[in-house]
């Protein structure tokens, strides 16, 4: 009896010791699947410090993360900031130093074939209270990938024009200061609520086509067309429009493309003056661009032109609103320009092999020369105001200890027509990720 009771002992033991070591294995497994999991989050989000930053179907690095998610969330972003120092010629805003921009993407991959991507940008440290900075959704869209060769895109979307209304993040152009082309004449950041296809058609052909609701020539002014652009709030959609892009790249090192921006921007208003009377116009509003890149060994070159026209600048020009100066006959200098135009040409050469042949960092001295004139044809009745016919040489350094991080020290020299610009040396940091 002695020995059953001592056996049962044993196998009860036995019993319990197996299933404490069960529950242990169970416990070990779960943390195993746990720790996987956290592994594949990281490298879902993370931007590896190695390796090249591409982007995709027209989005920056960091915004194109979510498409090489597996699932679920993506993040990234991008942040960039400056001091201005003024040195020649006149004084305008005075030296200062900036958080201009901090910048968060945002996107999920719902299946392999739709996929939410979104920017939101904090622009100048604060907002709001009378402050200058701005909380802004620069885009948020919802893309449906069928076909490399057609897929499709909707919601508040960039417009494909230029080099950088898509590809903004600051270690992909060089100073401190977007080219002032792509500022004041292709007015980027630029976007607009819409619907469209993109993808490639063959190797190195691709293509972007949107219908987009349009500009506000309420907006318009001596200074462009920037003002006309309305952000993706409560914009006004009596009139649409048509962007598209392609691009060709024969070699990887080449590229060459070109992009339009086509419709009516007058919005159903009436535009005028209580002398001359009001009426309401179409504004028939046309942007083109065409572009080239090349990249081969260290040399980097860019060049890019744009030109716009404007439908009735006449009358966008004697209204009160638009113009405050048609109501003074001595000052009618103000108008909306019927043509404006710009362009740029950048060479830039990463000298580190040079210097350190087993180096990885990019250091690459810079110099871009811009023509603009956002006053290039005027109304009859009109003058054009000559101080917005620019000049820009500016020349610098940009060094990258490693891809996602820069540095940039440059020299802007501004000419105006008619009036004086402030030169600039500014120094400044970019990161992305």
């Amino acid at each position: 009896a002695a020995a059953s009771a001592t056996a049962a002992r044993g196998a009860v033991a036995a019993a319990t010791a197996a299933t404490a070591d069960g529950r242990v294995a169970e416990v070990e497994r779960k943390q195993g699947v746990m720790l996987e999991e956290v592994r594949r989050l990281k490298e879902a989000i993370a931007l590896p410090e190695t390796g090249e930053l591409k982007g995709q179907y027209g989005m920056g690095p960091a915004a194109s993360k979510v498409y090489g998610a597996t699932r679920g969330v993506s993040l990234g972003g991008y942040g960039e900031f400056n001091y201005k120092n003024e040195v020649a010629d006149s004084k305008g805003s005075g030296d200062q130093f900036d958080l201009l921009r901090l910048v968060l993407y945002t996107g999920y991959k719902f299946t392999d074939r739709i996929v939410f991507n979104s920017e939101i940008e904090f622009e100048h440290a604060i907002a709001g209270d009378g402050e200058k900075g701005e909380v802004h959704v620069e885009f948020a869209s919802l893309d449906y990938l069928l076909d490399p060769r057609l897929n499709l895109r909707g919601g508040l979307l960039l417009m494909p024009m230029g080099f950088l209304n898509e590809m903004h993040e600051p270690p992909f152009f060089h100073g401190n200061v977007r080219p002032e082309v792509e500022r004041r004449v292709l007015p980027s950041t630029w976007d607009a609520g819409g619907v469209g296809i993109f993808g490639e058609l063959l190797p190195g052909l691709t293509y972007r086509t949107y219908a987009v609701t349009g500009l506000d020539a309420g907006g318009f002014g001596s200074n462009g067309i920037r003002g006309g652009r309305q952000d993706g709030s409560l914009e006004k959609a009596e009139n649409f429009a048509w962007v598209g892009r392609m691009d060709y790249s024969p070699v990887q090192q080449l590229t060459l493309g070109g992009s339009a921006f086509v419709g009516n921007a007058g919005q159903d208003q009436s535009f005028g003056n209580a002398t001359d009377g009001y009426a309401k116009a179409d504004v028939l509003t046309q942007v083109y661009e065409v572009h080239g890149q090349l990249r081969v060994r260290g040399l980097e070159a860019r060049a890019l032109g744009t030109w716009v026209e404007v439908d009735d600048a006449a009358l966008l020009s004697r209204d009160g609103s638009i113009n405050p100066h048609v109501t003074d006959p001595a000052e009618t200098d103000r108008p909306v320009a019927s043509s404006q135009y710009g362009w740029y040409g950048e060479l830039a050469y990463d000298v580190m092999p040079l210097l350190r042949k087993d180096s990885s960092h990019y250091l690459a001295p810079w110099v871009r020369y811009s023509r603009l004139d956002t006053q290039a044809d005027v109304p009859s009745g009109f003058a054009p105001d000559r101080s917005m016919d620019w000049t820009v040489v500016e020349t610098g350094l940009t060094y990258k200890p490693i891809p996602q991080v820069v540095l940039k020290l440059d020299y802007r020299n501004l000419d105006a027509r008619a009036g004086k610009l402030a030169d600039e040396v500014r120094i400044g940091a970019g990161f992305v990720f």
